[in-house]
């Protein structure tokens, strides 16, 4: 209608963003240590890895088995501060998202999401977390058959994955299908190799400690 007063066009609101999916200690653990265990198998280590390295896994694995998943987490968390280390060969991605995260220090505004709203920044985390366990399945699924592993039936579950989050997002039936995933590696990828320990000094012969004496 002429004169009619200019009036913006009207827009439909953004729906809010999903919920995280809940997971469970066992469930936070199981996806955590079943990389590792790819993870401390790569050939970076040159033979096998540091007992420093191996002490917490051996720690997580004993209490995942034992139901302790707390103490599975505490174990875990120690291993990705230790594969953060300088001193340890760099790990290729995806595993390198197993260290623990150092953020490049910056004043909060500094940060993107700084103004962001709570269910919006825990929902772009959900969604970071959720892609990188899709891609560490996928790497730890290609290390398993490069060193003659069966993987046939786990390779469908990584596209459903996939599929998943790029049409409905981080839902639950995402992570139903990396879970079948993280429970293959841990029973068809062998533990990881360990370092010889070092060999007891020799001890003098007796008769030699009784002409001391």
């Amino acid at each position: 209608m002429p004169g009619a007063p200019n009036r913006p066009p009207e827009t439909t609101p953004a729906p809010p963003p999903a919920p995280p999916v809940p997971e469970t200690p066992a469930q936070r653990a199981l996806r955590r240590l079943a990389p590792s265990r790819v993870a401390l198998s790569l050939d970076a280590w040159k033979g096998a890895p540091s007992a420093e390295l191996m002490t917490p896994f051996d720690r997580a694995e004993a209490a995942f088995a034992a139901g302790d998943f707390p103490n599975a987490l505490s174990a875990l968390d120690l291993l990705s501060v230790r594969f953060a280390e300088p001193r340890w060969p760099t790990l290729p991605e995806p595993f390198r998202q197993l260290r623990v995260p150092i953020p490049a220090p910056m004043p909060p505004h500094w940060d993107p999401e700084h103004a962001l709203p709570v269910p919006e920044k825990e929902a772009r985390r959900a969604r970071r977390a959720a892609e990188e366990q899709v891609a560490l399945a996928e790497a730890s699924v290609a290390w398993m058959s490069a060193h003659q592993i069966d993987t046939a039936d786990l390779a469908p579950r990584i596209a459903e994955a996939k599929a998943l989050l790029g049409t409905e997002g981080v839902v639950p039936a995402l992570y139903e299908r990396l879970d079948v995933v993280w429970d293959a590696v841990r029973a068809r990828v062998p533990l990881p190799k360990r370092t010889a320990g070092r060999p007891a000094p020799p001890r003098a012969p007796a008769a030699a400690e009784a002409g001391e004496a």
